[in-house]
């Protein structure tokens, strides 16, 4: 699943972008979007150009942006690009102070620690800052803050739930559950005719941790103000405390072991690839999974008839919330000594046209105000969730990697043992604060 390319490499002078570069860039561009006129007057030759590092390792990803990024190089003269989709951890690159020029990454905790430390510039003066929805701004925020700053811009949503297959359920007579009683009673239907309701892979962690754990616990809490709680406590959190797994994470936990007797008899030693395989045989009803599955599913049966529901884990609809995180973000470091030719090319890659046709071809959102909806069939049904900010940032994404929660989960669902499960969490988190918070 995770194959890499290696990074493409050039030999090229290196200049700084000059700010009036930058703005004839600008313009130029401009030009180039509404007639496809090419720059004018600036050399052909490669020793001209500025060249920066473009980190983006999103692996189904890669020959997208290479296509984008040869389309910026004809556009104009004085950036050149070097497409950097090697696996490397960021906190090395940061700590040798030689970060990329232009990240477009997950935004994640680890990527959060730079951001907390002000080691990201401050992009909110850009245009394009301010046309991002304040909703999903807010994500950012979540995970930490410097300042008043604006230094990591959302570039792509993926609003992630059920996918399930609709002959099954049609066969069955089962329609979309919008309770968690609901669910239930469809998970028995299918049981009782021989179908799996819920297809897990317990093999490789991250599976339960996005899916199964980040699903239940999206609709049976508030994620967000619960972490911000937890972080407040500082060393104080523990067992004991005013806010704890054990206390709020009971209900969503138990629950996902109601959910997980549902599934296939062989999750422990199924992978993500066994999953989508299976799902694309029509082995089980559901799928808990995001969009990125459906590609892979499509390549094994581009005839699976799909489509995705948010997991409801509540008796009221209401309270029924979407799973999504930032894909991918864009942010500079302080430590780029070439900011204005990773600003032009990070207001490239923000234009309208391109950022909306990246996010359509890969089954995510554009994190703009009026950003247009996503029309493919296979993830429609959760559109109105993302259109109504009814939506959350996983659990398992709050969690540092010192505390193993992938490895956790599937002794919880392997063992069923939920107090067990909540205090590991409890204990470790508490460990992490007296180092960390």
């Amino acid at each position: 699943m995770r194959s890499r390319t290696a990074m493409r490499s050039r030999t090229v002078s290196q200049h700084s972008l000059s700010r009036r570069g930058l703005l004839r860039l600008g313009g130029a561009l401009a030009g180039a979007a509404a007639g496809g006129a090419l720059l004018a007057g600036y050399a052909s030759s490669d020793d001209r150009r500025t060249t920066i590092r473009f980190l983006q390792n999103k692996p189904e990803a890669i020959p997208y942006f290479d296509e984008l990024i040869e389309d910026f190089h004809r556009a104009q003269s004085e950036v050149y690009v070097v497409h950097d989709s090697t696996p490397a951890a960021l906190t090395p690159q940061f700590a040798r102070g030689a970060p990329p020029d232009l990240g477009c990454y997950n935004y994640n905790l680890e990527t959060s620690n730079f951001l907390a430390r002000g080691e990201l510039s401050d992009l909110g003066r850009l245009p394009e800052a301010r046309r991002i929805d304040a909703e999903v701004q807010d994500l950012v925020g979540q995970y930490a803050q410097y300042k008043s700053e604006t230094s990591v811009l959302p570039y792509s949503i993926t609003a992630a739930g059920v996918i399930y297959n609709k002959d099954l359920f049609e066969k069955a007579g089962v329609a979309i559950p919008r309770t968690w009683t609901e669910l239930l009673k469809a998970c028995k239907t299918f049981k009782a005719r021989g179908i799996v309701p819920v297809l897990q892979t317990y093999k490789e962690p991250w599976t339960l941790s996005q899916g199964l754990f980040d699903y239940v616990s999206g609709s049976a809490l508030d994620v967000a103000g619960f972490f911000t709680r937890l972080k407040e406590l500082g060393p104080k959190a523990g067992p004991g405390a005013e806010v704890s797994f054990g206390k709020n994470f009971k209900d969503a936990v138990e629950k996902m072991l109601v959910l997980a007797s549902y599934t296939n008899a062989d999750a422990p030693s199924r992978t993500y690839y066994d999953g989508n395989v299976a799902f694309a045989h029509g082995k089980a009803a559901m799928y808990l999974q995001g969009p990125w599955a459906i590609g892979e599913i499509e390549k094994i049966n581009p005839k699976a008839r799909l489509g995705t529901f948010a997991l409801p884990a509540t008796e009221d609809p209401k309270d029924v919330k979407v799973r999504v995180n930032l894909d991918l973000a864009l942010w500079i470091p302080h430590a780029s000594s070439k900011p204005n030719a990773a600003t032009a090319f990070l207001r490239y890659l923000m234009r309208p046209e391109v950022m909306d046709a990246y996010n359509a071809k890969h089954l995510a959102w554009s994190p703009t105000r009026n950003a247009p909806a996503i029309r493919d069939e296979r993830v429609a049904g959760i559109q109105p969730y993302v259109d109504a900010s009814r939506f959350y940032q996983g659990a398992g994404t709050y969690f540092p990697g010192a505390i193993p929660l992938g490895n956790y989960l599937q002794e919880l669902l392997i063992g069923g043992n939920a107090d067990a499960f909540l205090r590991k969490l409890d204990d470790d988190w508490a460990r992490y604060a007296q180092r960390s918070l």
